[in-house]
C-alpha cells in the first residue's frame, strides 16, 4: 500500500524526531490543528513499542505521561485515548473506526518502523488515512519513518513477511531520525550521508529539536536544531 507522497491528499502530517519538543514545534502542531491542545481530542498509538526490549514497561511510561524525553501525551489534550494496532482486527472497525475518524490528532509512538507497518497494513488503519482529511497525524521517531517509501536496510530489525524495508510512502522523502543523539554513535551526521547514499529519493536528517510538517504535498522543515537534506 502506497500513495506516493506528492499525491496524497488526506491527513496533515507532523513528522518529528522525539515529540513536541520545542516552541516551534508546539506551534506548529497548533496551526495544523487549528485550535488550542486543550479543546483537541487524541488517539495515541504505542504499537511499535512493543517490538524493542522493555518495550511493554516504556508502553506505560510514555501513556503515562512520564516520558519528559519524547513529549506526545502530557501536552493537555482535552482527552487521550489507546489505539493498540494489534488488538483492532479481531475486533471490528464498528468498534474502533468511529473513534479514529472523531479524533483531531494520532500521536503514533516510535519504536520498530516495520513492525509498526505491518499491523497499519493488517489492522485496516492504513486503509483509513487517505479518508482522514481533517486529521493531523504526529509521529514520532518509527511513528514518523512509517510515512516514507522506505526506511533503509540499517533500520530494519523485525523483518516483516516478505522482508524488505518498505513503509507506506505517503510522502516521498526518507528520514534519518535522531542524528547526533547522545548514546547513539552510529547515528551522527556521517553515518546519515552514507545511510542517504542507498536510498532512492531524496532524505533528511533530523535531530530531536527537528520535525518535518507536509499538508497537501507542500513540504517544510520546522527545527531549533540540526538537520541536512541529501539527494536533493
Amino acid at each position: 500500500m502506497s500513495w506516493g507522497g506528492a499525491s496524497f491528499t488526506g491527513m496533515k502530517l507532523l513528522l518529528t524526531d522525539s515529540g513536541i519538543t520545542n516552541a516551534s514545534i508546539h506551534d506548529a502542531l497548533v496551526d495544523l490543528l487549528g485550535k488550542p491542545i486543550a479543546e483537541s481530542t487524541a488517539l495515541f498509538v504505542p504499537t511499535a513499542l512493543h517490538a524493542q526490549p522493555r518495550g511493554a514497561f516504556q508502553a506505560f511510561r510514555v501513556i503515562s505521561g512520564q516520558e519528559d524525553r519524547a513529549p506526545m501525551v502530557q501536552l493537555g489534550w482535552q482527552s487521550v485515548g489507546v489505539l493498540e494496532l494489534t488488538a483492532l482486527r479481531s475486533i471490528g472497525e464498528d468498534l474502533w473506526g468511529p473513534l479514529v475518524r472523531e479524533a483531531d490528532v494520532l500521536l503514533v509512538e516510535g519504536g520498530d518502523p516495520m513492525f509498526l507497518c505491518h499491523w497499519m497494513r493488517e489492522s485496516g488503519l492504513a486503509g483509513l488515512f487517505p479518508t482522514l482529511h481533517d486529521t493531523v497525524y504526529v509521529g514520532l521517531s518509527a511513528g514518523s519513518m512509517v510515512m516514507t517509501p522506505r526506511i533503509g536496510e540499517d533500520f530494519v530489525r523485525w523483518s516483516p513477511p516478505g522482508g524488505g524495508d518498505t513503509t507506506l510512502g505517503l510522502v516521498d522523502f526518507s528520514i534519518f531520525p535522531h542524528t547526533d543523539y547522545p548514546g547513539m554513535p552510529e547515528n551522527t551526521m556521517a553515518d546519515a550521508e552514507k545511510w542517504a547514499a542507498t536510498m532512492p529519493t531524496r532524505a533528511y536528517a533530523i535531530d530531536n529539536q527537528t520535525a518535518i510538517k507536509v499538508v497537501d504535498g507542500e513540504v517544510e522543515v520546522i527545527s531549533e536544531g540540526n538537520w541536512k537534506l541529501f539527494n536533493a
